[in-house]
């Protein structure tokens, strides 16, 4: 590889890509604080109901990835080529390196991120995007790669205003290897199989395989009836506008021109 495609050292310390630095985060330790006062007020108004685990049916526009699954999956076996210049979680997501401790545990491949388009990676699958760019309240969208023998460590998201479906585009041959725990609820990743997570419920990953597994990854707003809609909206506002995002943002930027370097390399 060239100098000029060089990737971060897996040991960063501190310190994580482009200088922004790794550890807690202000915003997710008051976030925590104030996460189940602010769950109590929505969930009455949800539309979906409240459950770890959602059929992704339950949302009309889940047939337009159903439609585009081919070309979907066919891009990211493309941007897999480029496997390590696929940043780490931890190393965008202040706070999360003990979720993901391994640098190759967890790899995510942004085109939104917290309501923020990635124009490069858009560019660089725009089929995927395209079906993306379709769904209502659209926060984020990536391509979530969990690698051989990781464990993703029980944890929990910041907010009911939001939902994740979870798509699998490649699974183990051995599926029941790889598989989610959502609050008691397991779900075997099989390719071409869906499911809506509500991540305020505690959940991990573990991928007991000697081979990748690599989902599309959607986080998208909860439907929901007044007054929640308006409670969500405000929560969700401020979630795109902390410290935490605008630090991920960052690191974002700092990623997408590692992929562009290894591409031209």
């Amino acid at each position: 590889m060239s100098k000029q495609a060089t990737l971060p050292s897996a040991d960063l310390g501190s310190t994580g890509p482009g200088g922004v630095k790794r550890g807690k985060s202000a915003f997710i330790q008051i976030a925590k604080k104030a996460r189940p006062f602010f769950n109590r007020l929505m969930e009455p108004h949800s539309l979906v109901g409240n459950q770890p685990i959602t059929d992704p049916n339950a949302f009309p526009w889940f047939k337009v990835l159903e439609e585009a699954f081919p070309a979907i999956q066919a891009e990211a076996d493309r941007i897999l080529l480029l496997r390590k210049t696929i940043p780490p979680f931890r190393d965008f997501a202040p706070g999360h390196e003990k979720i993901a401790p391994n640098e190759d545990d967890w790899r995510s491949f942004f085109f939104w991120g917290y309501g923020y388009p990635i124009e490069g990676n858009i560019a660089r699958c725009p089929d995927t995007a395209a079906a993306v760019a379709k769904i209502p309240g659209l926060v984020s969208a990536l391509y979530s790669v969990v690698s051989p023998g990781a464990h993703i460590r029980r944890h929990r998201g910041v907010t009911k205003a939001i939902m994740t479906l979870h798509l699998c585009l490649r699974a183990p041959t051995e599926a029941e290897k790889c598989r989610m725990d959502a609050d008691g609820l397991v779900e075997v990743f099989r390719e071409g199989r869906a499911f809506v997570l509500d991540d305020t419920f505690p959940h991990e990953v573990w991928n007991d395989s000697d081979e990748t597994r690599v989902n599309l990854l959607v986080q998208f707003r909860r439907p929901m009836r007044q007054p929640g809609m308006a409670i969500a909206s405000l929560v969700v506002w401020f979630v795109r506008h902390s410290s935490f995002v605008q630090r991920a943002r960052k690191n974002l930027d700092y990623w997408e021109e590692a992929f562009a370097a290894a591409e031209r390399a």
